[in-house]
């Protein structure tokens, strides 16, 4: 099981001496004898399970690369997406697993591994569909349309560069807001296309947009790289992790572990194919 946060006072005391260092390295965590990881409450990058534990694409991969590293435990937190780069940068913890985008805006705040995993677009509507939607340009066309996006996500940057404006976007803090909020106060939630199909599976009286067309921008078919984050002082910590990562991705473990959440085989070579510097660079 993927442990919680533990409030015992020898734990916190130990914790703070690891924050309070210049910069984190893998010994350590080995000395400490666990890290501290933080994901968002989004299915099935990143989520907290009813009996306390981690679980997700993001939280899966990353126990199973610590554990290669020598490190058996990884202290679970759960934050809000829009917080988990502050939160990092505020050394609340040591690592963010929650697959976010690889983008070059991220890449000047935290440094990211490899890519982890590859996906893309959707939307999430009223059942049937009503205002006929196939792409974000859809809402673009029609001022009086409503997208909510989840406070943080690059959504909202996507949306922009296909022409929908400021005032058609409506913000929630979670992704588990967003099938009230399409309920009651926007025509669509535009998430990546895992986040809409398991929001469309559980929930009542909606469905994902199918079939649906990624936005283009700047040319190009739009698609998220997700990656973990450590902070740019934390680089041997990084470094050790990153190693271990790239190792993991070769295994028939790490494979299983996202075809389990619903990633294709083609998603996952295209996660390979690409390589952090490149995304970082915006190419």
């Amino acid at each position: 099981m993927h442990k919680t946060v533990r409030y015992g006072v020898a734990l916190l005391s130990l914790a703070a001496g690891i924050a309070s260092a210049h910069a984190v390295t893998l010994d350590d965590v080995k000395s400490a004898g666990y890290v501290q990881g933080a994901t968002a409450n989004e299915v099935p990058y990143g989520y907290m399970k009813e009996d306390g534990s981690a679980a997700g694409i993001g939280p899966d991969v990353a126990v199973a690369v610590f554990k290669r590293m020598g490190v058996n435990e990884v202290n679970w937190t759960v934050t809000p997406f829009g917080t988990l780069i502050p939160g990092l940068k505020a050394r609340r913890f040591a690592f963010a697993a929650a697959e976010q985008n690889i983008s070059p805006e991220r890449c000047k705040q935290v440094t990211f591994t490899e890519p982890n995993s590859s996906y893309g677009e959707g939307l999430l509507v009223k059942k049937g569909n009503p205002k006929k939607l196939t792409t974000y340009a859809d809402i673009a066309k029609d001022p009086s349309l409503k997208v909510a996006v989840v406070s943080g996500a690059n959504n909202i940057d996507f949306l922009r560069a296909v022409g929908v404006k400021d005032n058609q976007i409506i913000i929630i803090q979670a992704n588990a807001d967003a099938l009230s909020t399409v309920q009651t106060r926007a025509d669509a939630y535009a998430a990546t296309e895992l986040t809409v199909s398991k929001l469309a599976e559980g929930g009542k009286d909606v469905e994902q947009v199918r079939p649906f067309t990624d936005p283009i921008v700047d040319g190009k078919p739009v698609r998220n790289y997700g990656g973990f984050a450590f902070r740019p002082e934390d680089k041997d910590l990084h470094d050790a992790f990153n190693k271990a990562l790239v190792e993991f991705r070769k295994t028939d473990d790490y494979k299983k572990i996202l075809t389990s959440y619903g990633l294709s085989e083609e998603s996952i070579k295209a996660a390979a194919a690409k390589n952090v510097a490149d995304l970082c660079a915006g190419k």
